[in-house]
C-alpha cells in the first residue's frame, strides 16, 4: 500500500510541478494576494475528482480487457516522453519571467470562474488523468491508496504554490529559475517514462 501510494504522489507530483496555464494561474494569483487560496483549493478539488473519475473508470475497463493494459502503458510511455522533450526544449530556449502586474482587483467570482477556465479548457489535463495516471495507476497493488497519493501531491503542490507564491516572487522573476525548473521536470518524466517502457510499472 505504501508503494501505492508513494507511485501517487510521485507520478502526479512530477505531472503537476510542470508549469502551465492553471499553475501560473494559481501561482500570480498568490504573489497578488487575490483570493489566492480559493483559486488553489478549486483546483485541488478539480485534480481529486478527475483522479478518482479517471483511474476507477480505468480499472473498470481493464477488467473487461485486460489487453487494454499493454496499451495504455505505452500509450503512457509516449505522452511522458512527450512531456519531458517539451520540457528540454523550455529549458534549452528558455521562456519569459512570471510577472504578477498590477492589475485591479477583480471579484471571487471572476476569480474562480477564470481558475475553472484554464482547467477545464486544457485539454492535458483529461490526457493526464484519464489517461497517464490511469495507466500507471492500474499497475499499482492498491487504486485507493494511489489516488490517495495523487490526491496528496495536487493538494501538497497547489497549497504551496499558495503559500509561498509571494515570497518567491524575487526568485520566480527570473528567467533563469525557468530553466532549472524546466530541466528537472524533463529529467524526471524521462526517467518515469524509462521505468515504465523497461520495468512494465514504477
Amino acid at each position: 500500500m505504501l508503494e501505492s501510494y508513494l507511485t501517487g504522489l510521485i507520478v502526479c507530483g512530477g505531472i503537476i510541478i510542470a508549469i502551465g496555464a492553471q499553475n501560473a494561474y494559481v501561482l500570480s494569483q498568490a504573489i497578488r494576494r487575490e483570493h489566492h487560496w480559493w483559486s488553489a483549493g478549486l483546483c485541488m478539488v478539480a485534480d481529486v475528482t478527475l483522479f478518482t473519475l479517471g483511474m476507477f473508470g480505468v480499472s473498470a475497463a481493464l477488467m473487461a480487457m485486460p489487453e487494454a493494459l499493454e496499451i495504455l502503458r505505452w500509450l503512457g510511455v509516449v505522452f511522458l516522453g512527450w512531456l519531458a522533450l517539451q520540457a528540454f526544449v523550455r529549458a534549452g530556449r528558455g521562456r519569459a519571467a512570471l510577472e504578477a502586474g498590477e492589475v485591479t482587483k477583480r471579484s471571487l467570482k471572476g476569480v474562480l470562474f477564470t481558475t475553472l477556465a484554464v482547467t477545464l479548457l486544457n485539454p492535458q489535463v483529461y490526457l493526464d488523468t484519464l489517461l497517464l495516471i490511469p495507466a500507471v495507476g492500474a499497475q499499482q497493488e492498491d487504486a485507493t491508496t494511489f489516488v490517495a497519493g495523487a490526491s496528496s501531491a495536487s493538494v501538497l503542490w497547489f497549497g504551496m504554490l499558495a503559500w509561498g507564491g509571494s515570497a518567491l516572487a524575487p526568485v520566480l522573476s527570473r528567467p533563469v529559475a525557468w530553466r532549472l525548473i524546466d530541466g528537472v521536470i524533463g529529467l524526471m518524466m524521462a526517467a518515469i517514462a524509462i521505468h515504465l517502457a523497461v520495468g512494465g510499472g514504477i
